[in-house]
């Protein structure tokens, strides 16, 4: 059953206050403009789909979020509170999981150890039996298809290999879950599968910040999408309430935009100083 708040985005009802909420935040690398004032709400119950093309900013956002890079301005809210991020523990104990394209699993440990790895429970010697109680108990909460928590995670398929990278990142209990390319170079079975997976997140309260290419996967779950391009803000979308044209438009630049108007502004003045020479 769906939670009240993940009810009231499918409903297009109101948004309650963002758990996350990002306000200018910009990074430079040397020269590079990575991002410039990124803005950007994920609520309780949310998909947010951040889209853009290759280039756009998504992974540097992703990376200031998990504590790997620090914005150079802007601030980050969590819970309200204004928050300073500066290492991927401080994240994870903030309340944001991050699980990557690579998903950083351990083919040759099981699924009890991959989930706990870093993490055990114990007293004095490893809590065995206690971890693999919590190990089924996440993955039920997931209504995951993992045959035992015991076998190699390399005998897993690409779907079930995601369900156990997205059930490690519940057992600090966060309030965010951020997923990398989450269905990329999966077939259609798997991808269902974790379409699921991210639909139980919603369900259970979770702001969700979807990074992906595919269309298809924005439409079947996402609330809203928001567009980087350039490193700039070039949309935010109710998914349910936009064509998925309007959306690519705005990913390629073909729409009119804060990016699209500043780049013929930057034509134009340079068009008039070559016509004033």
């Amino acid at each position: 059953m769906a939670s009240p708040s993940s009810a009231a985005k499918r409903d297009g009802a109101a948004r309650p206050d963002p758990l996350l909420s990002l306000r200018g935040i910009s990074k430079s690398f040397g020269a590079v403009q990575a991002l410039a004032d990124i803005d950007l709400d994920v609520s309780a119950g949310e998909v947010v789909a951040l889209l853009g093309d290759n280039g756009a900013g998504k992974s540097t956002l992703v990376k200031i979020l998990s504590g790997v890079h620090q914005p150079d301005s802007g601030t980050i809210t969590f819970h309200g509170r204004e928050a300073k991020i500066s290492s991927p523990t401080e994240s994870r104990a903030l309340g944001i999981a991050t699980v990557y394209q690579d998903l950083a699993l351990c083919d040759n440990l099981d699924v009890v150890a991959n989930l706990f790895l870093g993490r055990e429970e114990k007293r004095f010697t490893l809590s065995e039996e206690a971890m693999e109680r919590h190990a089924w108990s996440l993955l039920r909460q997931l209504s995951a298809k993992i045959p035992s928590v015991r076998i190699p995670v390399a005998s897993l398929s690409g779907g079930q290999r995601q369900t156990v990278a997205i059930a490690r990142s519940l057992v600090g209990a966060p309030s965010i879950v951020i997923l990398d390319e989450p269905t990329a170079a999966l077939g259609v079975a798997q991808t269902a599968e974790v379409l699921n997976l991210i639909e139980r997140l919603r369900e259970r309260d979770h702001g969700i910040l979807l990074i992906t290419h595919n269309m298809a996967d924005v439409k079947e779950v996402a609330d809203r999408a928001v567009v980087l391009r350039l490193g700039r803000n070039n949309g935010d979308y109710d998914v349910r309430a936009t064509s998925q044209q309007d959306i690519v438009a705005a990913i390629t630049g073909a729409t009119d935009s804060a990016v699209t108007r500043r780049a013929t502004a930057v034509a134009g003045k340079r068009d008039a100083e070559e016509a004033s020479r």
